[in-house]
């Protein structure tokens, strides 16, 4: 149904390859949330992500079951930010100044779910076993920004 058959061989549509016209040259399946294809971790063939990054996988190559969360990936960082502590402590302003940070008073202050940038919420341990919260949200310019409670 991509093509038509002239002399025993498919003269396919546009859009469509093989020697059954079997491929579909449309790569709009193969698009990730982040607007690449296949999350830059793979190539998009008859509108199927091949995942070239054994560690990823799924329809567009955004799952990873052995990487970090959001949360932990940052967690010493913000730590470090916002209450001066944690692991990253001694080497903070050379390590953790990719993200762009405001403390708010309490939890109901910071970023709720609805807004365009994606938006992890975090509650994680801090190294005096208590716990602390923020988001991390990354806008459409590539910053990222995390809201922490004081």
């Amino acid at each position: 149904g991509n093509g038509i058959c002239k002399c025993r061989v498919c003269e396919c549509f546009p859009n469509f390859t093989g020697s059954a016209c079997d491929c579909s040259l449309d790569t709009l399946p193969c698009m990730a949330s982040n607007g690449q294809i296949c999350n830059g971790r793979g190539t998009c063939e008859c509108g199927t992500c091949n995942c070239t990054d054994p560690k990823f996988q799924g329809p567009t190559c955004e799952m990873c079951q052995t990487c970090l969360g959001v949360c932990a990936e940052h967690k010493d960082c913000v730590q470090c930010r916002a209450f001066d502590k944690g692991e990253k402590k001694e080497t903070c302003s050379q390590e953790c100044m990719h993200f762009n940070m405001t403390l708010v008073e309490s939890r109901d202050k910071l970023p709720q779910p609805g807004q365009p940038d994606p938006l992890s919420h975090c509650k994680e341990k801090d190294v005096d076993d208590c716990w602390f919260y923020f988001t991390y949200s990354v806008n459409s310019n590539g910053e990222a920004n995390v809201h922490v409670v004081e």
